[in-house]
């Protein structure tokens, strides 16, 4: 087996992005890896009857600093608990994920997946499942109750333990 030394975490800013994060960096510390948080975006395509438009310069400058906000911001709690670089991409997220993993040498991404079956998986598509099929590294996926059963555990300790009292007296 190949040792873990670079993590590559694609996020989308939601709930299920920052379990990802959270898990990787957890995953990180004891194995002294560097993560690579990475966010990709597509510009909007317009479709007209004489042909498509794509946003204008303006637009597309905006998405991609609003989008690099974002990936500070996300990663900024991070930064003191492991070795994070981050990437941000214009193109369609799969693609630049598996780009990026190529880049970077990644050893596993991991990634957040919202689990949705059916006619919404249909209808939103899945960037972690499109990764997971076409990776040829190992993908690990993270949903977001993962992290709220880990803050259940942790932050709901019983107020006096469950174990019965001891028959013996001192």
């Amino acid at each position: 087996m190949r040792p873990i030394h670079t993590i590559l975490v694609p996020v989308d800013f939601s709930e299920t992005s920052e379990a990802a994060l959270e898990y990787a960096v957890s995953l990180a510390r004891p194995l002294g890896a560097r993560l690579v948080v990475m966010h990709a975006y597509e510009l909007p395509i317009y479709g007209f009857p004489d042909g498509a438009l794509v946003a204008s310069v303006e637009v597309a400058t905006r998405l991609m600093n609003s989008a690099q906000v974002g990936l500070d911001a996300m990663v900024a709690r991070w930064r003191g608990e492991a070795r994070i670089d981050t990437v941000l991409r214009q193109g369609v997220p799969w693609e630049e994920v598996h780009a990026v993993a190529e880049d970077v040498d990644a050893d596993l991404v991991v990634i957040g997946t919202h689990g949705r079956r059916g006619i919404a998986r249909a209808l939103l598509g899945s960037v972690a499942e499109k990764i997971l099929r076409t990776s040829t590294r190992p993908v690990l996926t993270v949903h977001a109750e993962h992290r709220a059963r880990r803050a259940q555990r942790t932050y709901s300790a019983p107020a006096s333990s469950s174990m019965p009292e001891s028959p013996v007296r001192k």
